[in-house]
């Protein structure tokens, strides 16, 4: 695919098949995404259609490594038949010029100097490196879905058989410009080459993130014994050894062993994290030092890094909306160039040289110098007759269209954003969600595991002045326990380095506490709620109560601990704020964003949390039912464009009612399921720079689109011949080639400058 007309082309052939239900084309990427009536249906007519239309394709798949969709690479033979396409066209503008020389007298090379040499050169062109251009280009006009390489090749075509015509029939009166389809194909062939390679660099950081996963593993084999595998022959239960410098080839719990390993590549975090026994690792991660044994639970493309890669895939394949009127003016552009080049002939031939007779004989000025007085002349030169004239100025106006820029435009910039974002652990789902992203003005936060990081930390006591025997009798009776309040306070005790005492008979009471003996300790021990323990008819309680209500602990969690029917003291926790919120609110707040915070917790624990974080009551909601936050959103709603940033879990039904659902920490799965952009890790700080991303990346779209525009809307009419009556003045179509090939490669430079905005 070279311009918009192929891809327009591409998804009328996809869409028009029996087989296919949606279709979704890349030009940057030359892939397809299509959605089947059934999974198991074999695509092999599909490609056949293709194939019959001028664009030969192949299923790709997912290979043991990674989807084959971010691993593929370009082949040393392929770069090698551009080189050998980039130095014969330079050969031909060299050749060219060189016969220009010589015709003009500059100095004397006979042969160079000649007609037949041009004509030659013209002929060579024609059928060794521009035929390609001519197959694909008639081709595409037998289907009448005309593109780039139809306007080139009806341009070169046109310009060869006409000064054809005036070497063999000099009496016609038509001058004869063999060098223009030399020169044409020559910087059309220089142009593709740069902006290849240039495209290359556009899907680079997709290729970094396929690269991060192995090939090999080394499987742990009994109890000493190691070997060398392929990744792919790995199976789910088995173990595997990574080394300090390995990267993780799968998703797996460590086992045994201990060490740094470092995350950026999947979470965007710059801190290693230590892993140890129980530590989940995603496949990519590499461990800095130590040696690690590593139970395997994913490999291949089930995956988070296969994932995270599959969802880039996803974003870059989904157009954002701004690109559908590029997509829209480029799959007719052909049509319009084609029907102005008809309308140049007959303007020309039948109207502009009885209105302007002086342009069939004034010396022109073109933007190339005039040839006046050689054997060749360029296009709109020195014509001498309407038909003549006419002629060449709709071979012009063929040849200087661009609609390879309005093409590239909208689908280099995304996807060199969705890379970029991938690697620093935000995931955009696509094109569509990176515009939404960019026109957000509201973000509604949920409390617990947004703005918090979902736990339960000790903060304090109340009742007792020996802290570390209330601790210690807590966390004793607590050990046994998976609840996430017993996980705190284990912490603490471990943090105070507190050993546990021996317990006896404990029971768990559900949604209530927990009870049992400790050696040393006459009675029964109870740990939980205050109405638990007021319920067993436990004393002291509307004291501590009161206490409770005056201290600084108030509106934040409690529990309760008691020694037979004595209450001993009570341990105060709360969720723990997330270390970056502070920064990631006043920035947001700084780019003019409203904000809101709608949760299910206590209206005093969400109060003081707002308060906290600096915001009024009016922005808060609280002790919210699902249905309840929906009802505020679209409420919200109203007043423009409004993200949902929430845990992906829980929050679901919020986060995809809102325009753009924002899940924080979270896993790809639920990314897929419920919202829009997921942020990897646990920095909400992120969010800001993901939102900056979208609007500089909707930004550089736009600089493309007007840039794309603006090419052919002043190019298009110098071509017509609109500035020859007043100025003389014509755009010659080498410049023009040149001038189309710099538009194609400025729209793609300037995406790739997109990481530097």
């Amino acid at each position: 695919m070279k311009c918009g007309g192929c891809v327009k082309t591409v998804e009328q052939t996809l869409i028009s098949h029996k087989k296919v239900i949606n279709a979704s084309v890349n030009l940057v990427e030359r892939t397809a995404l299509i959605d089947l009536e059934k999974k198991e249906n074999s695509i092999e007519e599909i490609l056949e259609a293709l194939a019959n239309r001028g664009f030969p394709s192949k299923e790709r798949v997912f290979s043991e490594k990674q989807s084959s969709f971010a691993s593929q690479e370009i082949l040393p033979s392929e770069w090698w038949n551009q080189w050998k396409q980039l130095i014969v066209a330079l050969s031909l503008l060299v050749l060219s010029v060189v016969g220009h020389l010589a015709e003009g007298g500059t100095f004397e090379i006979p042969i160079f100097g000649t007609l037949a040499f041009h004509a030659s050169l013209a002929t060579f062109a024609l059928i060794g490196p521009g035929q390609g251009i001519l197959k694909n280009g008639f081709r595409s006009a037998l289907y009448l879905t005309p593109n780039m390489d139809t306007l080139v090749g009806i341009g070169v075509v046109s310009a060869y058989l006409t000064s054809l015509s005036s070497l063999v029939w000099p009496g016609v009166g038509w001058p004869c410009f063999f060098n223009e389809p030399v020169m044409l194909l020559g910087f059309v062939l220089v142009g593709r080459f740069l902006e290849e390679r240039a495209r290359f660099r556009t899907g680079k950081a997709l290729k970094e993130l396929a690269e991060l996963q192995p090939d090999k593993a080394r499987l742990v084999i009994g109890s000493n014994q190691v070997r060398e595998i392929r990744v792919g022959a790995l199976k789910p239960g088995e173990k595997i050894q990574l080394l300090a410098g390995d990267r993780n080839p799968i998703d797996g719990i460590v086992r045994e062993g201990n060490a740094a390993v470092d995350i950026s590549s999947i979470t965007g975090e710059s801190v290693p994290i230590d892993a140890k026994s129980g530590t989940e690792l995603s496949s990519g991660s590499l461990n800095l030092d130590g040696t690690l044994i590593i139970e395997v639970q994913r490999i291949g493309k089930e995956t988070a890094l296969a994932r995270i890669i599959g969802l880039v895939e996803q974003a870059q394949a989904r157009r954002a909306p701004i690109q559908s009127i590029a997509d829209q003016v480029a799959g007719k552009f052909c049509y319009g160039v084609v029907g102005l080049s008809l309308l140049t002939f007959f303007f020309w031939w039948k109207i502009g040289t009885l209105i302007w007779p002086e342009v069939l004989h004034s010396s022109e000025q073109m933007l190339m110098h005039s040839h006046g007085n050689m054997l060749q002349s360029s296009l709109g030169g020195n014509a001498q007759t309407p038909l003549g004239l006419a002629i060449q100025l709709s071979i012009a106006v063929l040849v200087i269209a661009c609609p390879c820029a309005l093409g590239l435009a909208t689908p280099t910039v995304i996807t060199v954003a969705s890379g970029y974002a991938a690697k620093k652990g935000w995931l955009f789902k696509g094109g569509d969600v990176i515009q939404k992203a960019s026109e957000i003005r509201q973000i509604v936060f949920d409390k617990t595991g947004t703005l918090t990081i979902g736990r339960p930390k000790v903060f304090g006591y109340l009742g007792t002045k020996d802290t570390n025997k209330l601790i210690q009798i807590a966390a004793s009776l607590e050990n046994k326990s998976r609840h996430p309040i017993a996980h705190a306070i284990l912490q603490d005790a471990q943090e105070k380095e507190i050993p546990l005492l021996e317990t006896m008979k404990v029971k768990t009471i559900p949604g209530k506490g927990i009870l049992g003996e400790i050696d040393g300790i006459n009675g029964v021990i109870r740990v939980g709620k205050l109405q638990w323990m007021n319920n067993e008819g436990i004393q002291s309680i509307d004291n501590l109560q009161l206490e409770l209500e005056q201290s600084k602990f108030k509106g934040q969690s409690n529990i309760a601990v008691s020694i037979n029917q004595e209450l001993i003291g009570l341990i105060i926790l709360d969720d723990q704020l997330r270390n970056d919120v502070d920064n990631a609110i006043s920035r947001l707040r700084a780019s003019g964003i409203s904000l809101s915070i709608l949760s299910g917790d206590r209206k005093e624990v969400v109060s003081r949390l707002g308060e906290k974080l600096g915001f009024n009551q009016e922005q808060l909601g609280w002790e919210l039912m699902p249905e309840e936050k929906l009802k505020q959103l679209e409420n919200l709603k109203k007043s423009g464009p409004i993200a949902m940033v929430g845990d992906g879990i829980n929050d679901a039904p919020a986060l995809a009612a809102s325009n753009l659902g924002v899940a924080i920490g979270t896993g790809t799965q639920i990314a897929q399921d419920s919202s829009d952009l997921v942020i990897m890790g646990d920095k909400l700080e992120s969010l800001p720079d993901a939102l900056l991303l979208a609007k500089n990346t909707i930004k550089k779209v736009k600089q493309n689109l007007i840039w794309a525009f603006g090419y052919n809307i002043i190019a298009l009419p110098i071509a017509a011949g609109i500035l020859l009556p007043g100025f003389g003045i014509l755009l010659s179509p080498p410049i023009a080639a040149l001038l189309m090939a710099a538009s194609s490669i400025t729209v793609v430079i300037n995406a790739l400058s997109l990481k530097k905005a």
